[in-house]
């Protein structure tokens, strides 16, 4: 292992990065308005959003292969040096388009930075301590998706919109430093075929549908040559992917996949889900600052509930599941409550209470946070093992690819409604804002002030009502999801997994992941209690735990070698010795040396036979005696394990 101060710092630098990625997927929401009234383009407002979420979307599953292939360390500062670029050409922009192109190179760089930082916490952290470091990188996008809006908010108004972009480059500065000083990466390097035809068919599958839906209706009308080209486009570029998923080696999204029944209606939701969540948080900044005339700062603090509810929904879910064992009721319920948040917020207008508007995102938040986590479990613990890494990052990318499609489609519902509205609200009224930049509106004569508003929310209505309809037509898909017995790993679930990109898409990596996040939890008195129960041995955990130690040591021993060995208070050691002697399966306490009995040594025996069905039983699909990795990875597990005496 490396040195440990060497991974603290490490480790400080890789949070850092990860902030720094999760956060640019919310901090703009706030900021959009001034931006929109600073650069003029409120047609083209949704691309701020859709430009990172599909640049990001596309390379994710490509960074982890290039990490395996030329080095993790300096895949990742060149990951940061893209994104750091992307950063400070975004607040040089001088307008819309330069904005939406330099947002779309901060994308290529930020889709890195999540990937390749998660899969460096294996180059640098035993498994016995990973689940503990990567519970923080969990917390870290939790928190960054609560404060995302309310920090780009506070930038807003207390510095400029772009210090939203600027603040990345110094800290970013930061960890390529720290990471190029201490970092010393693995030299094993990894042989992988990179999918570059399927990447660059997917990329221009995904524009062409995402600028037809963006320009059709609004900058040129639906049969003119460019629409009509660009709906071609797709309508090549998507069976072409197919056919190159179907003949690579190594394919971005599996097409044995969608055999799956599960993975098939959780991508739909997932699709579903991430087009109505980045819909709300990109058009519900707008409702508050224009409509209701709260500050960036302020309307950021009032999406709060929103991002809150997501994330304790999603902790407490993941809780039950655990305890449960069954997820299905989840995603099933989420969605339905989702829908009716979303039809809540339909009904927002000028005289809308704040109570009701708080309490109308809250309910959208809870419902999110039931949904999607369980997508990302149902999707692994459906699937053979070997799709275990493609299953997760398949799931996650389909939401993702729905964001990126569903703020372009939203933006379209939006801007023809608005133009619609103000056309028949306005007519041909002199000195109209030509941007929805809340302080020119707040200045209009107060007539045309609340025609304006009234038209505004006309024009966002729709867009709630569609994404209603669409979460309704989600909770009809989740009634599908058939429910798979869970594998005791797909309990191993943190909170990140509702908020993280694709990950590198390595079955073996994502087994391990899970694994040694479920062997740090505080699980240790009831796992052996329940392997005495398996072995029929009327043992206490702590005497449990020791008997299976001693096997491990040369007898005879004295007592308090034995301690100073297992690192264990000499009292506790003494006391459950005693319980092991009057059982008759040890000799030698009371201060002589200990040595195992007969008996001793068979019901050690039927604990460990007890162990290998109970980890066997977190493996089904994969044969352990048949893989080697697989068995060195349970070996190691187990000894994670048994490192420490349980305790109450």
């Amino acid at each position: 292992m490396e040195d440990p101060r060497r991974v603290r710092v490490i480790f400080g630098a890789l949070l850092l990065v990860l902030f720094l990625a999760s956060l640019d997927q919310t901090i703009v929401a706030t900021a959009l308005p001034t931006i929109v009234g600073d650069l003029g383009g409120l047609e083209h407002i949704s691309w701020v959003v859709t430009a990172y979420l599909l640049s990001s979307t596309i390379v994710g599953p490509i960074y982890g292969k290039l990490g395996d292939l030329y080095g993790r360390k300096i895949v990742l500062q060149t990951a940061i040096v893209i994104f750091l670029i992307g950063s400070a050409l975004c607040g040089l922009s001088q307008n819309m388009a330069e904005l939406i192109a330099f947002r779309a190179v901060q994308g290529l760089g930020g889709g890195g930075l999540i990937v390749v930082t998660i899969a460096v916490i294996g180059d640098i952290i035993p498994p016995r301590e990973r689940g503990r470091y990567q519970g923080f990188f969990g917390a870290v996008f939790g928190v960054s998706t609560v404060i995302g809006p309310l920090l780009g908010g506070f930038f807003v108004d207390n510095l400029s919109w772009r210090w939203i972009f600027y603040v990345n480059i110094p800290i970013g500065i930061l960890a390529f430093v720290v990471i190029g000083a201490t970092f010393r990466p693995h030299v094993a390097q990894v042989s992988h075929k990179i999918d570059y035809a399927g990447a660059v068919t997917l990329a221009g599958a995904l524009t062409s549908i995402v600028l037809f839906t963006t320009f059709g209706g609004t900058t040129f009308p639906w049969a003119s040559w460019q629409v009509i080209g660009l709906i071609a486009l797709s309508a090549v570029l998507v069976p072409l992917f197919i056919w190159i998923e179907s003949r690579a080696a190594e394919p971005i999204l599996p097409l044995e996949l969608f055999r799956n029944r599960v993975f098939r209606v959780a991508s739909a939701v997932g699709f579903i889900v991430g087009l109505a969540l980045f819909g709300a948080i990109t058009y519900l900044p707008l409702f508050l600052q224009v409509v209701k005339g709260a500050t960036p700062t302020r309307s950021g603090l009032e999406l709060t509930p929103l991002m809150a509810g997501l994330l304790v929904s999603s902790i407490v879910s993941g809780q039950l599941i655990t305890k449960t064992g069954r997820y299905k009721p989840f995603p099933i319920i989420g969605t339905f409550i989702t829908a009716i948040g979303m039809a809540l917020l339909s009904q927002l207008d000028s005289g809308t209470s704040q109570a009701y508007t708080i309490g109308a995102m809250a309910v959208v938040g809870i419902g999110l946070g039931m949904t999607m986590q369980v997508l990302v479990l149902a999707s692994q613990n459906a699937v053979d093992y070997r799709l275990l890494g493609v299953a997760t990052s398949g799931s996650t990318l389909s939401r993702q690819i729905g964001g990126s499609i569903g703020v372009a489609v939203f933006g379209t519902i939006f801007v023809n409604r608005l133009n619609t509205e103000l056309a028949s609200r306005l007519g041909g009224a002199q000195g109209l804002p030509s941007s929805a930049n809340p302080a020119s509106i707040k200045h209009l004569p107060p007539e045309v002030h609340t025609r304006y508003l009234e038209a505004f929310t006309s024009a966002l209505s729709p867009v709630f009502v569609v994404a209603a309809v669409l979460m309704f037509i989600a909770f009809g898909l989740t009634w599908l999801l058939r429910e798979v017995p869970l594998r005791k790993t797909a309990e191993s679930q943190g909170v990140g997994e509702a908020f993280a990109a694709p990950r590198d898409d390595d079955s073996f990596k994502e087994l391990e992941r899970q694994l040694t996040t479920l062997a740090r939890r505080d699980e240790r008195w009831e796992m052996y209690e329940s392997l005495a129960a398996d072995a029929h041995v009327d043992l206490e955990p702590p005497e449990a735990w020791l008997l299976a130690r001693l096997a491990h040591r040369s007898w005879p021993l004295e007592e308090q070698d034995l301690a100073d060995e297992l690192d264990v208070e000499p009292e506790r050691v003494h006391a459950a010795l005693a319980v092991l002697a009057d059982d008759g399966l040890v000799t030698g306490d009371g201060g002589r040396p200990v040595e195992l009995t007969a008996a001793g040594r068979d019901t050690h025996d039927r604990l460990v036979a007890a162990g290998r069905s109970r980890l066997a039983g977190l493996l089904d699909g994969w044969d352990p005696e048949n893989n080697p990795d697989v068995r060195r990875l349970l070996n190691q597990v187990a000894e994670s394990f048994a490192a420490q005496m349980p305790s109450r």
